[in-house]
């Protein structure tokens, strides 16, 4: 069965990071993922939760939005279940690649802004996020208590699903409201997970679509890690 873009079952969206695209932010990015695009921001600041004082530990912690007019219809300026979820999972995400202990008594904090949505704007969120805090703790890098570079590792996001009974990578909306299996998967750079979440959109799934889904969602991370990593300057470190 085609796709409504044309596109092949595993193939993901076009997809650019363009990197510094909030000159005033200490780490920035655009992530556009074929007619999704998101700005992320990260700041780098003095101080941590309460519950983390004296502890010897930093955090990493998001916030998700969607502009009003990033939708067909105007979307109002509140915060809501969906968003708070997806702002938890993107904090998860990025906690998941670091070393608190090196951030100790700093708090890192990623802004996702959606511009336009077209399905997956919580996993191109993730994958801009981790580009925009790589920068920022470059730029701050004289700030980094223990002098040790945080990120132990790099962080990206697909979505995938069932869609007319065939697998498919990073559903566009036109596939996502009409999914039979709705998987959002986060990955590091070398394979491993860090989050899934799957459902069966009023159908059951059996453990080879799972499996399926999972090694689909492999390919699509490997890509966006790679375009992560050209994104970043040279002078980023990457994980090993």
């Amino acid at each position: 069965m085609p796709r409504p873009d044309g596109r092949r079952a595993d193939q993901m969206r076009p997809v650019r990071i363009r990197p510094g695209y909030v000159r005033k932010a200490d780490g920035s990015c655009l992530i556009e993922l074929g007619g999704t695009r998101v700005i992320c921001t990260a700041a780098v600041a003095t101080g941590v939760p309460k519950f983390l004082e004296g502890k010897g530990s930093g955090w990493i912690t998001a916030e998700y939005g969607m502009l009003p007019g990033s939708t067909g219809q105007r979307k109002e300026r509140r915060t809501d279940g969906r968003m708070i979820e997806i702002q938890r999972l993107i904090g998860r995400s990025l906690r998941a690649v670091a070393d608190l202990s090196r951030l100790d008594g700093l708090t890192c904090t990623v802004d996702c802004d959606v511009l336009e949505a077209d399905g997956g704007t919580r996993t191109a969120s993730i994958t801009g996020a981790y580009v925009a805090l790589a920068l920022a703790l470059h730029r701050k890098r004289t700030q980094l208590p223990t002098g040790e570079w945080p990120l132990v590792g790099a962080a990206a996001a697909t979505s995938v699903g069932v869609v007319d009974g065939q697998a498919r990578l990073d559903l566009a909306y036109a596939e996502d409201h009409v999914a039979e299996v709705d998987m959002n998967v986060v990955m590091t750079a070398d394979g491993r997970f860090i989050e899934v979440q799957a459902s069966g959109e009023g159908h059951t799934f059996a453990g080879r679509d799972l499996q399926r889904l999972l090694a689909l969602a492999g390919r699509g991370c490997r890509q966006l890690a790679a375009v992560q990593r050209k994104a970043l300057p040279k002078s980023v470190p990457w994980p090993a």
